[in-house]
């Protein structure tokens, strides 16, 4: 093995936190990746990895080097794809994952323009309702939602989301609407998780107004939440994105807009920041362009 594929062999175990998932991620087996670090570590003469038998730490010589090794790599795959022409021209496969609704609302059309702009390409999207780690699952884009942790991903903010309540003009009409958070106690409510019998709803910009209601109705999915509420069947609190269409149509009405938490952002994430091949870097120039000038996204673009 030659000492570029070296090299890439131990970023991938140190991104991905093992050899398991490193050898998935590189097709390879994981005694070839052991074998692999064992002998580069050998070469250098230093210890790179502390290993454990859930996962590997890099040591203080193993994070310089690992700097060095994405800036080395970075630097040979940039000049061979400038040579190919890949940092010009997308090409390949391209996996965007995004929570399951949102995708499916907001992701989904710029995926599908993307395609229309690049008939060479394909793509794979991937909605899910948890953050996955990009590297371990080979995905290139992320759509966020909520505040990042500290990592090395190269994040765009395009806009930000928060939590509402809303119920349907049938349902106000039939019980009355509430005028004060405290008034959710004399409602019917809609709950998204079987957890508890009580649920505390939080308001107010620091959220230090609690309230505890008790779901008459509880659903595990959001689409049942929302179904439910368009009913006419209770109040129910979702992220505007999720209820931005029906309150755009009049089939939801907004509740206690004075006593909303704060916002919460939206980011496109990806791994490689301006170092990306051409397929990541188009694709999230077009998605901050479509996600920023969205004003159920972004509302500053109203």
């Amino acid at each position: 093995m030659d000492r570029w594929q070296v090299m890439r062999v131990f970023v991938r175990v140190a991104e991905s936190g093992g050899f398991a998932g490193a050898a998935r991620a590189l097709n390879m087996s994981p005694p070839a990746v052991t074998r692999a670090v064992a002998a580069l570590e050998a070469r250098i003469g230093a210890r790179l990895l502390t290993r454990t038998t859930r996962r590997v730490a890099l040591t203080e010589a193993g994070a310089r080097y690992l700097e060095d090794c994405r800036r080395i790599l970075a630097e040979i795959e940039e000049a061979e794809a400038i040579a190919a022409g890949a940092m010009a021209t997308p090409t390949g496969t391209l996996t965007v994952t995004a929570p399951v609704q949102f995708g499916r609302l907001y992701v989904l059309p710029v995926i599908c323009e993307f395609l229309d702009r690049h008939p060479a390409m394909a793509a794979r999207a991937l909605f899910l309702d948890r953050v996955i780690d990009l590297v371990e699952e080979g995905a290139d884009v992320a759509l966020r939602i909520g505040p990042l942790p500290d990592s090395g991903l190269s994040a765009i903010r395009v806009g930000s989301v928060r939590s509402v309540v809303c119920a349907a003009p049938a349902y106000l009409e039939r019980r009355g609407t509430p005028m004060d958070p405290g008034d959710l106690t004399r409602h019917a409510i809609l709950g998204l998780s079987d957890r508890a019998a009580v649920a505390e709803w939080r308001f107010g910009p620091e959220r230090r107004m609690a309230v505890a209601v008790r779901p008459r109705l509880v659903c595990n999915t959001i689409d049942g939440a929302l179904a439910a509420a368009l009913d006419g069947r209770g109040i129910v609190r979702l992220l505007s994105y999720q209820v931005a269409p029906a309150l755009a149509e009049g089939r939801l009405v907004r509740l206690f807009e004075a006593h909303e938490g704060p916002p919460m952002p939206v980011h496109v994430v990806s791994p490689e920041g301006r170092r990306a091949p051409a397929k990541v870097r188009a694709f999230v120039e077009l998605a901050v362009e479509r996600l920023r000038g969205d004003p159920r996204v972004n509302p500053q673009a109203e």
